[in-house]
């Protein structure tokens, strides 16, 4: 494959990932904290995609951040399933030690309090977190691979 070509994958599959998460939320999984933290390296992933098709004498250097972007989601991914999977303490803010201090308990208007430690969805024991980890780190794969690639 091409520079070009392992970007374009690469991409693809960010946007593949991220629209997956988007399709999850609209089925009625509203995502945690660390779900939205997974999401944002995704879009600056594709950013550094579209940037490097429009600007083809800067693709080594972003499929490097892209790179970046991928390893980053991924890692926050491992995180946040060691968390669901109560392997390591998550962030108080958004697991079973939450507080609800700032919390005005009268108003009609709380939004469903998600928590990272709560298993949601998961097929065959691997949990969206995990999902995104596993094909993040393949992107990183690809994304590194592009920036091998001798010109």
């Amino acid at each position: 494959m091409t520079r070009t070509q392992l970007i374009l994958t690469a991409t693809a599959g960010s946007i593949t990932l991220l629209g997956g998460a988007f399709v999850f939320q609209l089925l009625g999984y509203a995502p945690c904290k660390m779900c939205y933290w997974q999401r944002w390296p995704h879009a600056l992933a594709i950013f550094m995609g579209a940037l490097a098709l429009v600007q083809p004498k800067f693709q080594r250097g972003l499929a490097v951040l892209g790179a970046c972007a991928a390893a980053l989601t991924g890692l926050i991914g491992i995180y946040h399933a060691g968390v669901e999977q109560k392997w390591w303490e998550g962030p108080t803010s958004c697991t079973g030690g939450a507080s609800l201090d700032n919390v005005d308990l009268l108003s009609t208007d709380i939004a469903p309090i998600v928590m990272c430690d709560e298993i949601v969805w998961s097929l065959m024991g691997i949990t969206m977190a995990g999902f995104n980890a596993i094909f993040s780190l393949v992107l990183v794969a690809a994304w590194i691979k592009a920036a091998k690639i001798n010109d």
